[in-house]
């Protein structure tokens, strides 16, 4: 069949070739179900996917998470668990001509008496009118579909497909997964690395585990790499050598991305300035951009600061002022003293619960008329119409203050949009308020 990414029709290896020409990551898929390393969650005995695959039932998923989990494997070996041809596209590199060839081989197969799993791997990829064309065969029973992606579903994929399919969420493998995963590498004879012998050094399997960051795709091709270049031994040394200081999980559009942001932000917020400075570390070591983090520190200022510490804001604009004057490392420091300081800062979001208030109740409102004695009068025609009649000079009353003065519209009634916490500086702005509120008290009785 032309213009399909793969059709297999049952053999988990019936690509053409010879299968100790793969790469050990491909030739180390698991042929059962038992053999699937990690994922207890879904998988272990007693979980209802397990059970699924085993009493060979059937319906339509989606796996979600990070790259080299085994969504791919996963999905391959229910196919064989099940009995179903295997029909994969990349929505990377099809379109709806190869959905069509898709649909038009799972009906042959239908009318032969088998059932169909049509696996799209990256399916966030494909757009809405993509995504649409697999449900009326879903529905009808033509195939069941398998959809992998490394992105939350809830944004990247139409409600309609999400509706029909239910969603497995795969998690980061543990170490113990991935140590589990090399050592079946090395002693399996057939399809691993077992036939040659070679043996690796505790510490170098500690790195490689390390390495690969929960990543089984990213463990074997390093294993891989690595025995290539040992004759016996697979020493730490030859490790570090291709290992080198590759970045860890981090996806600078995806869920990885705005997962470690927001861990960030509330560790700020938490008060914790040992984990803020992990997440920024961590976001700095994958790849992110540094003025991005400065931008987000500033919003912290505001938002989980305010004037609880009116220094706050301050030092994270001069941190990204250096950023962007300095950039790297240097920037990165300043930015990593702000991460530190606003962590250590008394904690207030009453700035931002005023903001809010103020906006819903704006929005609400309408656009009422400013008072008259509020209006600037520059011209004749102003003051004649009484624009700025009777506003109280603050400068000219006692304490610099109009008592009982009202600067909202006329009808509006007072309103206490931002009340300051008990902690830091506004102890003091909440104590001056409360004064003023009283002199305004005796000015209206």
């Amino acid at each position: 069949m032309t213009g399909l990414g793969e059709l297999d029709t049952g053999d988990m290896f019936s690509e053409p070739g010879n299968i100790n020409d793969h790469p050990l990551a491909d030739r180390m898929r698991p042929e059962k179900i038992d053999d699937f390393f990690g994922q207890d969650h879904l998988l272990a005995k007693e979980k209802p996917l397990y059970k699924l695959i085993t009493d060979n039932h059937l319906h339509s998923m989606i796996f979600w998470g990070p790259p080299g989990t085994g969504k791919t494997t996963l999905a391959r070996l229910i196919s064989k668990n099940v009995q179903a041809k295997f029909i994969k596209l990349s929505a990377v590199m099809a379109g709806v001509k190869e959905i069509r060839e898709a649909v038009a081989q799972a009906k042959q197969f239908q009318a032969g008496g088998s059932k169909t799993i049509v696996f799209v791997d990256e399916v966030h990829r494909f757009n809405k009118a993509q995504q649409d064309g697999f449900l009326p065969f879903i529905e009808d029973g033509t195939f069941f579909f398998i959809g992998a992606t490394t992105e939350n579903p809830s944004f990247e994929l139409n409600n309609a497909l999400l509706s029909r399919a239910r969603v497995y969420v795969l998690k980061v493998l543990d170490e113990q997964a991935i140590t589990k995963i090399i050592q079946h590498a090395l002693t399996d004879k057939s399809r691993g690395l077992g036939g040659l012998a070679i043996k690796i050094t505790d510490d170098a399997r500690d790195r490689l585990v390390t390495a690969a960051d929960g990543d089984a795709r990213r463990a074997l091709n390093f294993l891989e790499m690595a025995s290539d270049l040992s004759e016996e031994i697979i020493t730490i040394e030859i490790i570090n050598n291709i290992v080198s200081d590759g970045v860890r999980r981090f996806d600078k559009g995806g869920e990885a991305f705005y997962d470690q942001i927001s861990a960030l932000h509330k560790s700020v917020r938490g008060s914790d300035p040992d984990a803020a400075l992990y997440w920024f570390v961590r976001m700095i070591d994958g790849g992110c951009d540094p003025l991005y983090i400065a931008r987000r520190v500033v919003r912290m200022a505001s938002e989980d600061i305010g004037n609880a510490d009116i220094h706050a804001l301050n030092i994270a604009l001069r941190a990204w002022d250096v950023q962007e004057r300095l950039g790297s490392p240097e920037g990165e420091l300043a930015i990593a003293q702000a991460v530190i300081y606003l962590a250590c800062s008394p904690k207030s979001n009453a700035v931002y619960k005023a903001y809010k208030a103020a906006l819903s109740d704006v929005k609400s409102t309408g656009s009422l008329e400013v008072p008259y004695h509020l209006r600037n009068a520059p011209t004749k025609l102003m003051k004649e119409l009484d624009y700025g009649k009777n506003y109280r000079y603050a400068h000219d009353e006692q304490n610099a203050y109009a008592a009982g003065e009202s600067y909202l519209p006329e009808g509006k009634s007072p309103i206490n949009y931002y009340q300051p916490v008990g902690r830091g500086l506004e102890t003091k702005i909440a104590a001056h308020l409360e004064k003023l509120r009283e002199l305004d008290k005796k000015r209206n009785t």
